[in-house]
């Protein structure tokens, strides 16, 4: 038995070595991304099945707590293992600006020390007071919410580089798809806000918030096409429309994330527990949105500019040919990196934080364990984020007018 033993832990260390060895530059990230949902797969099981092997730890289980509780625990040593981890790597990497800086090999390469340095973070945790994991809690929030927020950046940019792209060819045929793709999003987010009401507002109930909130996403997508083109804003209706789809289907997100008792719940007020496949969705969805997001910021040159800024980045010679011979300056003259990584890796740090907040329900002891990202405390979250995204998109269109001695463009 010992020796099949050996043999086992023998291949399974062969087997992971092997797998980290083949990761080369190009596939570093989609391996970070592997790592960060193989965090939210732990978190996931642990959530469900830890709690009574919590409960034998002395130094968690201190007072009387409930099974919620537990799960909240475990969900949160996970996270705060793998936002460690992150933001460790985020720290190191500031200021790697060219591949010659040997900090740019520890970001690509090292993946069986990372791996155990990894785990080791996640398992120390659960050694920690709880006192350590209710502040963890605490800040995730804040954490969460600049997860939120930075993904709305992304949004914008992306919404402004893409009609930016189209509008440069300066041909017919891409204004006329241009207008019909900004109409027919506008057509998606005024039918599916009426479908809202339809789910949302059941007859025979009286539903004033639910009714407030979509009548409120209807104003906000029609009030941003009336300023983008409004002849002093000199916008454009495809970002208007666009983001009127994401405030329509935030606005959907929250509305659904109402507590399943809740009467004007009406698409999900007949079941008292989510079936598998809802929670796999879920998390599917939230996976590819972080994914996305840090990719996205990790890569642009222009995060947190105005969209129709310059890019960052110059493209001029780092090193100056008159005074370095041609041979080694050929040797010596270093390839800026493509992305940083830096902040590639406090995504992920915040990333952390935000699914666990999906996963505990935002640290409330009020909703229901057996439920991810349902209560109250979710539906003003999403909400809010719909305002915050709405206010952020008029910003950008009316800060050239408020302020108009800065340079926007």
């Amino acid at each position: 038995m010992s020796c099949l033993a050996s043999c086992c832990a023998a291949s399974t260390c062969g087997l992971c070595s092997s797998v980290a060895s083949g990761i080369s530059k190009k596939s570093a990230r989609l391996a970070y991304c592997g790592l960060f949902g193989l965090s939210l797969i732990v978190s996931w099981i642990l959530r469900e099945v830890a709690a009574p092997l919590l409960e034998k730890l002395p130094w968690i289980n201190n007072s009387t707590h409930t099974k919620a509780w537990f799960q909240q625990q475990a969900v949160l040593r996970v996270s705060l293992g793998n936002f460690l981890f992150f933001a460790i790597l985020a720290l190191i990497m500031i200021g790697v600006k060219d591949q010659n800086d040997r900090r740019d090999s520890w970001h690509h390469g090292g993946w069986v020390a990372k791996m155990v340095i990894w785990i080791l973070l996640v398992i120390l945790m659960f050694f920690l007071p709880n006192v350590v994991i209710t502040v963890y809690g605490t800040l995730s929030k804040f954490g969460a919410g600049l997860f939120l927020l930075v993904q709305v950046i992304i949004l914008l940019d992306a919404t402004h580089s893409w009609n930016d792209a189209w509008v440069e060819k300066d041909e017919r045929k891409w204004y006329i798809t241009l207008l019909a793709v900004s109409v027919g999003c506008y057509l998606v987010a005024f039918v599916f806000s009426g479908i809202l009401f339809i789910w949302f507002n059941p007859s025979g109930h009286d539903c004033g918030l639910n009714i407030f909130f979509i009548v409120m996403t209807m104003v906000l997508a029609f009030s941003f096409g009336i300023i983008a083109l409004h002849p002093a804003v000199n916008g454009s209706l495809l970002p208007a429309s666009v983001i009127s789809v994401y405030c329509a289907y935030v606005c959907y997100t929250g509305l659904s994330s109402e507590p399943r008792d809740y009467e004007c719940n009406g698409l999900h007020n007949k079941s008292s527990a989510v079936s598998t496949s809802t929670l796999i969705l879920g998390m599917l969805t939230t996976v590819l949105s972080v994914l996305y997001s840090a990719l996205r910021a990790g890569s642009s040159t222009t995060f947190l500019s105005p969209p129709s800024s310059p890019k960052s980045g110059s493209k001029k010679p780092l090193l100056e040919g008159e005074d370095v011979e041609k041979g080694k300056e050929k040797e010596t003259e270093a390839r800026p990196v493509s992305y940083s990584y830096s902040f590639f890796h406090l995504i992920f740090a915040l990333a952390s934080m935000y699914s666990a907040m999906l996963l505990s329900g935002w640290t409330s002891s009020s909703e229901s364990s057996d439920l991810v990202d349902v209560g109250w405390t979710s539906v003003w979250v999403r909400i809010c984020t719909e305002w915050v995204t709405a206010a952020l998109y008029v910003w950008t269109l009316v800060a050239p007018l408020i302020l108009p001695d800065r340079e926007f463009f």
